[in-house]
């Protein structure tokens, strides 16, 4: 699928991800509805930066863990034309140790990393393919569903049970979500080492982190997005997990 003139939706997309991604949607020749929960002020920055590269941008707000903001989202989406791309970049992280977790927690990082995407999804397919999603079936590619997972979800990390968890299971709901919705719809997902440093975690850690990378640094968001460009163009990748990592895991 070729990106000019197309639409597409990103969650998150006041994130330092969600934002590159958007980005590099527009500088592909694509048209983005830039999705944010409380950050206003950035959402319009990055629309305004969009439509200063010629293409056509919007902002809506919605909370994703409301069933009803995601489906007033496409409501309010469906005025922009029909959307082609949904990135599902929104997401929370958290560190907690195994003492410290509560019901409360897990459910939060659930709702966000694992139950949204999911819901959204299902809004975006409802309004791509139809109430009947076999419908599709027929047809070529005309959709593509990009999920943002992390390499926790593949490698976990000690103390970020419940964020690696939900990861995992993005992972899994990617490769579900691939044999239900092909062959008109493909969906993948990308999966990121570090991009941003905790500072909390200090210098030492740091210089620990990259020293177990082969190529030496973390991921800059621009690279991550490129990943995103590079599986929405091919239409022969579905259900995969492209990590981007530096080796880290190899």
């Amino acid at each position: 699928m070729e990106l000019t003139n197309i639409s597409c939706l990103i969650t998150g997309s006041t994130g330092t991800l969600g934002g590159a991604i958007a980005m590099a949607l527009a500088r592909g020749g694509a048209d983005c509805v830039c999705h944010y929960h409380t950050r206003a002020d950035r959402a319009g920055q990055l629309a305004g930066d969009i439509v200063r590269l010629g293409r056509k941008a919007t902002v809506l707000q919605a909370d994703l863990r409301s069933p009803e903001q995601i489906d007033g989202l496409f409501e309010k989406a469906s005025g922009f034309g029909p959307i082609q791309v949904q990135v599902n970049s929104a997401a929370v992280f958290g560190r907690r140790k195994l003492n410290e977790i509560t019901p409360q927690s897990i459910r939060e990082i659930l709702d966000m990393n694992l139950a949204a995407p999911l819901l959204v999804s299902r809004a975006f397919v409802k309004r791509t393919a139809g109430q009947n999603g076999s419908a599709a079936r027929s047809a070529l590619v005309r959709a593509k569903i990009i999920n943002i997972a992390d390499v926790g979800g593949l490698h976990p990390w000690a103390e970020y049970a419940e964020y690696c968890a939900s990861k995992a299971g993005l992972i899994a709901m990617t490769q579900s979500l691939a044999k239900e919705l092909a062959p008109a719809i493909t969906v993948n997902a990308v999966a990121p080492g570090v991009v941003t440093w905790p500072e909390s975690l200090g210098e030492e850690h740091k210089q620990k982190a990259i020293s177990r990378i082969p190529l030496g640094r973390f991921a800059l968001p621009e690279e991550v997005a490129e990943a995103v460009v590079f599986l929405i163009r091919n239409d022969y990748i579905t259900g995969q997990v492209l990590q981007i990592d530096g080796g880290r895991n190899i």
